[in-house]
C-alpha cells in the first residue's frame, strides 16, 4: 500500500513540472509535437527507473553517514555523503549515454527530432531532482525507491505530453501574436499547476 501511495503521490500531489518546476526547459522546448514528447518522455522514465534506485544503492552502501560500517565496523564514522552531487550525476550520465546509443541504433527518426535535449536528459534537473528527494526523505528499501522512480517519471511523461498535445491544438487557434509559441505556453503550464493542486488532498 505504501508503494501505490508514493506512486500517486509523485505522480499528482508532488509532479516534477507542476510542483518543482524540475525539467523545464525540456518540457518547454521539445513539447511542440506529441510524437516527440512521447519519446523524451519515454527516455525521462527509462533513466528515472534505472538510475535512482542504483542511486538508493550507492546512498544506502556508500554514502550516507555509516554506510560503510558493513565492510568495517572502523568505517562506521565515516561519512560521504558530499560526494553524492558527483556520484548521482555519474550514474545519470552514464544511463543517459546507453540510452541515447540505444535511441540512435532503433529510432533514428526520433533520434533526430529529440535532437540536443536527448543527450541534456544527464542535467535534466528533474532527474537530479529525483535522486536527491530519495535522499532527503529517506526510502525505507529499494522498493519504495522504485516507486518513486516510477512515478516521478511517469509525472514527467504525462505533463511533457499533456502540453504538447495542447501546444499542437494551438497551432490552429486564434492566439494573440504576443503570446504566441513560449508565452502562451507558460500561461497554459500554471494553469495546469494550478489544476495539479487539487491532487494535494488526496491520501491513500
Amino acid at each position: 500500500m505504501e508503494y501505490i501511495n508514493i506512486f500517486v503521490k509523485s505522480v499528482f500531489v508532488e509532479n516534477m513540472v507542476f510542483a518543482f518546476f524540475l525539467g523545464m526547459c525540456s518540457y518547454l522546448a521539445v513539447s511542440k509535437s506529441v510524437k516527440t514528447a512521447t519519446g523524451l518522455g519515454l527516455a525521462v522514465i527509462f533513466v528515472q527507473l534505472v538510475t535512482l534506485p542504483i542511486n538508493y544503492l550507492l546512498n544506502e552502501y556508500l554514502l550516507a553517514p555509516g554506510a560503510l560500517a558493513w565492510l568495517n565496523p572502523e568505517y562506521a564514522s565515516l561519512d560521504l555523503s558530499f560526494l553524492s552531487y558527483i556520484v548521482f550525476i555519474a550514474v545519470i550520465a552514464s544511463i543517459v549515454q546507453i540510452v541515447e546509443m540505444v535511441v540512435e541504433k532503433f529510432s533514428p527518426a526520433l533520434y533526430s527530432s529529440l535532437g540536443i535535449f536527448l543527450p541534456l536528459i544527464a542535467v535534466n534537473c528533474a532527474i537530479l531532482g529525483g535522486s536527491l528527494f530519495m535522499q532527503e526523505r529517506g526510502y525505507a528499501d529499494l522498493g519504495e525507491s522504485i516507486s518513486f522512480a516510477l512515478g516521478s517519471g511517469f509525472g514527467w511523461f504525462i505533463a511533457i505530453v499533456a502540453i504538447a498535445a495542447i501546444r499542437e491544438k494551438l497551432d490552429y487557434s486564434n492566439v494573440p501574436k504576443s503570446l504566441k509559441g513560449l508565452g502562451i505556453s507558460f500561461i497554459i503550464t500554471g494553469l495546469m499547476g494550478i489544476a495539479f493542486m487539487s491532487f494535494m488532498g488526496i491520501k491513500l
